[in-house]
């Protein structure tokens, strides 16, 4: 009982919560390994970092650890690493340009929908669909496929690998963010389920 409400005053202690903030700590170093070249080390990182993602959802099921801090904690920073990683290998021409445009245009988007809710409902809770699961699957093996591009030799099973990663990005980014545009559209209080500013 007492473990439970020091948890509930400092949500920050859970395991969980430490491993999401660990992986936005891997950030900044992920960004400048890509920069200067050191992909290996980026790769490296890359992995690191999603294994504090997998270990993150596992540890709070396990431990029963789970806070209103972490439920958001770890879509932000799943989203923050993966869209500043997209750009970052566009800058080093990496990553295709329609790619990181519609991945971080789809963020974007559906973190001003968020925005605009909150402000005229009141409404926080956005869960995840499937699509947008898939999604970010489909963006971190992306990710992964072009930093190991980079550090391996020119091996087929890579190359297509990044190929399918990259077009899977592609369609399932478009898929997830229709989806939850239809979602939002049939929310109870929304301007288009009320009827009002329908299109």
């Amino acid at each position: 009982m007492q473990e439970d409400l020091q948890l509930r005053l400092n949500p920050l202690r859970s395991a969980p919560n430490l491993l999401t903030l660990m992986r936005i700590c891997l950030a900044p170093f992920l960004v400048a390994a890509i920069l200067e070249g050191h992909f290996l080390l980026s790769f490296i990182l890359f992995v690191a970092a999603g294994l504090t993602d997998a270990l993150d959802g596992l540890l709070a099921r396990l431990l029963k650890q789970r806070s209103m801090l972490g439920q958001y904690l770890d879509p932000v920073a799943d989203k923050l690493l993966l869209s500043t990683l997209f750009l970052v290998l566009f800058y080093k021409g990496l990553m295709p340009g329609t790619v990181t445009v519609l991945v971080f245009g789809r963020d974007v988007g559906i973190l001003l929908v968020a925005a605009i809710l909150y402000a005229a409902v009141g409404r926080r809770e956005f869960h995840p669909s499937i699509f947008g699961k898939a999604n970010t699957l489909a963006q971190i093996s992306a990710v992964a496929a072009v930093l190991l591009h980079q550090v391996t030799p020119p091996w087929y099973w890579v190359t297509v690998t990044r190929r399918l990663a990259l077009s899977a990005t592609i369609g399932l980014t478009v898929a997830s963010g229709l989806h939850y545009a239809w979602l939002v559209s049939r929310r109870p209080g929304t301007p288009a389920a009320s009827g009002a500013g329908a299109k």
